[in-house]
């Protein structure tokens, strides 16, 4: 059964051995952080998610980790493997075409699932709303244990909300996870970049006569104030804290901009979402979730917002971003504030990313049927770096894989492409390494093109946009130009390999100590 809430999760986490809870007094400024930190870079054993319930300065406890290992985010969306959401996304855009009666009857039961999918408005009373603030000369944000990550952090932010907004012109709905800087009780920034959702609303209320614009916004700033100001409306955003596991996944995978986060999460949960009306704004959130912040974004109020310690392992510069003014918060009756902290991987957020890895890798194929399997490694921060491994059929096909990687989505913001032979693990980096540096030259191997970056990328020259390159790194036939030979890699025979592994007991290698005692005895 799907999990009712954040709670339930919780329950879930500590059943299975995956929960510490953390009694002793400690600070949201920085010690929060630098302990799960330290967890979540730990061996296994050691890496649990963590439950502080006692916060310098607050009521409320504090969930961090929690999506933070292979196992947890596989818990947290029911499943022993990944690759089980991967098949039933298969199963659904690739379903056999029915060719009798019965065949046809056989698709019914997938056509009925589908239907389960759709959010459920709740009326009446929801968990999230049995707590209602709209004085904010009460505490509103000031309540919630938001915690600062890193040293140079410009204050303390919201890492894991659930932002919600919907298009002005479609009228269609959009979750997203996007940070909050907390500039006071009442108001953050709101970080959303050109190729995210929230600012595509945001723009396009813009061009719905808010502003004359003659020009683009400027997103070096990254936003820039339009020079003729017309009516100031205001964009509605609700931000869900501590939603149920699947709601949360939802808001961070890279759906296309027509498809409901929440219809997405009710296929993960199997089971719809439960929705509420917001108290003070047009748009309906989670039901079950711990904390919601309602408020809006003004098209003229921009403030400046960073530097924010990054996935990426650097910070990012400040710039100038959104200002979201809270009209209300509604929580449940002593509510859990659930947040994440990023930096150098592995962090909690490299396991999400793993995530939509597996899961979204029947999508890619659909559209890109020769690759065989794909590994978005963490050192690449997910948009840096992509290793492929493709079925070769023709001259020049990891080049066609290349191109077409580079128009996916927001694969298209990926550096580095590295294409492989489909007999290559490209998840034992090792291999894949021996093959990178064994199998490429560099002149012929790499093809280098411009285009956008994400604009957390640092290093390029221009922001957001700057070169990619493609490493093909399989075998090179005749018909690519390569007339010598291509060796073959060094295997061990089936028979032999066979004959060790049944007689690896009698070789005295297996028993502790043995191998030691034989290495003291020849010396």
């Amino acid at each position: 059964m799907a999990f009712a809430d954040l709670r339930d999760f919780i329950r879930a986490l500590d059943k299975a051995g995956e929960l510490v809870t953390i009694k002793a007094l400690v600070s949201t400024d920085l010690e929060i952080a630098e302990i799960t930190d330290r967890v979540s870079k730990s061996p296994e054993g050691i890496n649990k998610a963590l439950l502080f319930t006692n916060v310098k300065g607050y009521d409320m406890p504090v969930l961090i980790n929690a999506f933070g290992s292979m196992k947890r985010t596989c818990l947290a969306l029911e499943v022993e493997d990944l690759d089980e959401i991967a098949q039933r996304i298969k199963a659904l855009i690739k379903p056999k075409v029915p060719e009798t009666f019965l065949d046809k009857l056989a698709l019914l039961p997938t056509l009925v699932e589908i239907g389960k999918f759709p959010p459920k408005l709740t009326h009446g009373q929801a968990p999230c709303q049995e707590v209602v603030i709209t004085d904010p000369t009460q505490a509103m944000l000031n309540k919630i244990p938001i915690i600062k990550c890193w040293p140079e952090d410009a204050g303390p932010f919201v890492t894991l909300g659930v932002v919600i907004t919907r298009d002005p012109a479609t009228g269609i709905r959009n979750l997203g996870i996007y940070r909050l800087q907390q500039y006071g009780n009442a108001h953050t920034g709101m970080h959303w970049h050109k190729h995210h959702d929230g600012a595509r609303h945001f723009e396009e209320s813009r061009r719905q006569g808010q502003f004359s614009m003659s020009e683009p916004p400027n997103y070096g700033t990254l936003f820039k104030e339009p020079k003729e100001k017309k009516e100031d409306r205001q964009l509605e955003v609700a931000v869900a804290l501590g939603c149920d596991p699947a709601v949360t996944y939802a808001a961070s995978a890279p759906l296309p901009p027509d498809i409901d986060e929440l219809l997405f999460a009710g296929f993960l949960r199997q089971s719809p979402v439960r929705m509420v009306k917001c108290k003070t704004i047009d748009l309906e959130v989670p039901a079950t979730a711990e904390i919601v912040l309602e408020g809006y974004v003004n098209q003229s109020e921009l403030k400046e917002e960073g530097p924010f310690g990054d996935h990426t392992g650097f910070y990012s510069l400040a710039g100038m971003f959104p200002v979201f003014r809270l009209t209300a918060v509604t929580h449940r009756q002593n509510p859990i504030y659930q947040t994440i902290i990023v930096g150098k991987p592995p962090q909690e957020d490299c396991y999400l990313g793993k995530a939509t890895e597996r899961i979204f890798l029947p999508l890619v194929q659909m559209l890109v049927p020769e690759i065989v399997d794909m590994n978005l490694p963490w050192e690449g921060v997910f948009h840096n770096c992509a290793l492929i491994s493709i079925d070769k059929r023709f001259p020049g096909h990891a080049r066609k894989v290349m191109n077409a990687v580079w128009g996916l989505g927001q694969l298209m913001f990926t550096k580095f492409v590295i294409v492989f032979d489909k007999d290559v693990n490209v998840h034992d980096l090792s291999e894949v390494a021996l093959n990178v540096f064994g199998n490429t030259d560099p002149k012929r191997d790499m093809m280098f093109v411009d285009g956008p970056l994400d604009i957390l990328d640092h290093a390029c020259p221009i922001l957001g946009f700057g070169s990619k390159v493609g490493i093909d790194a399989t075998r090179k036939w005749k018909g690519e130009g390569f007339n010598r030979d291509w060796p073959k890699p060094i295997v061990m025979s089936n028979t032999i390999s066979d004959l060790v592994s049944r007689r690896w007991s009698e070789y005295g290698l297996s028993e502790e100590g043995s191998l030691k005692d034989k290495i003291s005895t020849f010396k």
